[in-house]
């Protein structure tokens, strides 16, 4: 896919993409922030990637969702990740 190669993507990344973007409280912004991939090709990518009834299943559940596009939050802090999840560094989970 175009969009893969213009961005350099590895597999892994194209999976962790899919993956935040199907997380109801990632914002796009994360995604933009760590693989430098704008909102618009995320979703071409989610579109590349799943099949086609997942894919419309998706985008009805993230179209105008707050938590999807941090303008529309209220929250002042712009953490990119739910307070539940645990910290990860180096894309190792940090032991407590």
């Amino acid at each position: 896919m175009k969009l893969i190669k213009k961005y350099n993507l590895s597999e892994r990344d194209v999976d962790r993409i899919v993956e935040m973007a199907w997380e109801d409280r990632t914002p796009f912004d994360a995604i933009k922030s760590q693989f430098g991939v704008p909102e618009g090709d995320v979703i071409k990518i989610m579109r590349s990637e799943m099949k086609l009834s997942s894919w419309k299943m998706w985008r009805e559940r993230v179209q105008n969702r707050a938590t999807k596009h941090s303008k529309k939050t209220v929250a002042d802090d712009h953490r990119f990740k739910c307070s539940r999840q645990k910290r990860i560094s180096n894309n190792k989970i940090a032991k407590r």
